[in-house]
């Protein structure tokens, strides 16, 4: 039965993750657009006067999109590929993300379980298969539109992909060289030592290949400044323009999930994935008070000084006969410390009493997947930063860059790593 429920709790939380963090992705590509262009972005929607900081906007575009007319051209090629172009890139940027380890093995009765939602030694390759399947999604879209700016969008992204999937490949397999294993999972237990006093983390391990590998990812998930198939000023919006209503919206939500999971990838592959510098989950099941203790702490001081940027932030210069700021703020408060009171409380209880070795086993866990979401997080932050500073590129360029730089660099890279493996060890 505890196999089981550790199934349910693998697939929920995957989804819950890709799924929730949509709109929070939608508001900060809003908000952090807006920064860099010197402009307040979203902050009028509100529900009886609660904004959440601009998420209510999010929300409303996504009711906007669920209750539109899906409309469908009469010049299309084919109803049947047009519809289910954005369901095949939708469902294989899901399934990419299903083999990503957001912990360590958890061990029920003596068995260990693969902490994926789907649980494949191979997860990556199961990963690079299903990004690669991704591009037939763009290509039905393109094709079955009968427009020739969505034709040109979706050729535009197979020719990206193939540029780019090549060099991606062959730094994967310098890293696979490196850890002697396609297991996402070992490549993250690999990572928890030190290396040269710093993490073993392979962006100080292997630095080439990953720079490598996140210029690519880049354009694998047809991000800025690889955004040839979309560009708005050559050909319109590419391969989605015929579409509207929630078929638009499942490749809105499709990009943002491959953009998730190709930021988890990055994080497991060269950050550490869930694990922290130096520690392992045993370290952290045998060391659990001070865990505990630790997040106690660490929560009470995120409170706080959310509960200070509120307070500073959130007002109003000037005299309005209904400010909602106010009640606003009072509601951020409460929340806040009931949020923070309850973690406390939890943590100080299990602290003063013994847990045994299940329970010291579900805190380190605990930590493992609040650590994957942070590192997860911040690497799509960066994704974000990137999309909103630097120009797209001209096709010839990134052709160019695909091919007569970045792979004789990751063709290069797999030789001398192959070198140090074989004469270094």
């Amino acid at each position: 039965m505890s196999e089981i429920w550790l199934i349910i709790f693998r697939i929920a939380f995957i989804l819950i993750f890709i799924l929730a963090l949509i709109p929070v992705l939608v508001l900060l590509e809003r908000k952090i657009s807006a920064f860099i262009q010197d402009r307040p972005g979203p902050n009028r929607a509100d529900i009886a006067g609660i904004r959440l900081g601009g998420l209510v906007q999010a929300l409303a575009d996504a009711l906007k999109l669920a209750i539109k007319e899906d409309f469908t051209p009469g010049a299309i090629r084919s109803k049947a590929l047009f519809t289910i172009a954005p369901m095949v890139l939708f469902l294989m940027s899901t399934l990419t993300i299903a083999v990503i380890p957001f912990s360590e093995y958890f061990t029920i009765d003596g068995v260990k379980h693969l902490m994926q939602a789907i649980p494949f030694d191979g997860g990556l390759l199961w990963y690079l298969g299903f990004a690669s399947l991704s591009i037939y999604g763009i290509m039905l879209a393109g094709w079955s539109s009968n427009n020739k700016y969505s034709l040109l969008g979706s050729l535009r992204a197979a020719s990206g992909a193939i540029s780019y999937e090549i060099p991606l490949g062959l730094a994967v397999v310098s890293m696979i060289l490196t850890y002697n294993s396609i297991s996402l999972n070992d490549f993250v237990i690999a990572q928890q030592g030190s290396f040269l006093g710093l993490p073993a983390w392979g962006i100080f391990v292997q630095p080439l290949a990953a720079i490598i590998f996140i210029a690519c990812a880049f354009a694998e998930t047809n991000r800025a400044p690889f955004d040839l198939a979309e560009g708005e000023s050559e050909i319109v919006a590419g391969y989605h323009l015929e579409y509207s209503a929630m078929s638009f919206a499942m490749f809105f939500m499709a990009e943002y999930i491959a953009m998730t999971a190709m930021s988890a990838l990055v994080v497991t592959i060269f950050f550490g994935g869930y694990s922290l510098p130096y520690l392992s989950q045993a370290d952290l099941a045998t060391h659990y008070k001070i865990v505990l203790l630790s997040i106690a702490s660490i929560t009470t001081l995120i409170g706080l000084l959310f509960i200070w940027w509120v307070s500073k932030n959130n007002v109003t210069r000037y005299k309005i006969a209904k400010d909602h700021r106010k009640r606003e703020n009072k509601l951020y408060y409460a929340l806040t410390i009931m949020i923070v009171v309850a973690i406390d409380i939890v943590c100080l209880y299990f602290y003063n009493g013994s847990l045994g070795e299940f329970g010291a086993e579900v805190v380190a866990t605990a930590v493992n997947l609040v650590v994957f979401a942070l590192k997860t997080f911040v690497m799509l932050l960066i994704f974000i930063w990137v999309r909103w500073t630097l120009p797209r590129f001209r096709y010839d360029q990134i052709q160019r860059l695909g091919w007569e730089k970045l792979m004789p660099l990751a063709i290069l890279n797999i030789i001398i790593t192959a070198l140090v493996v074989v004469y270094g060890s």
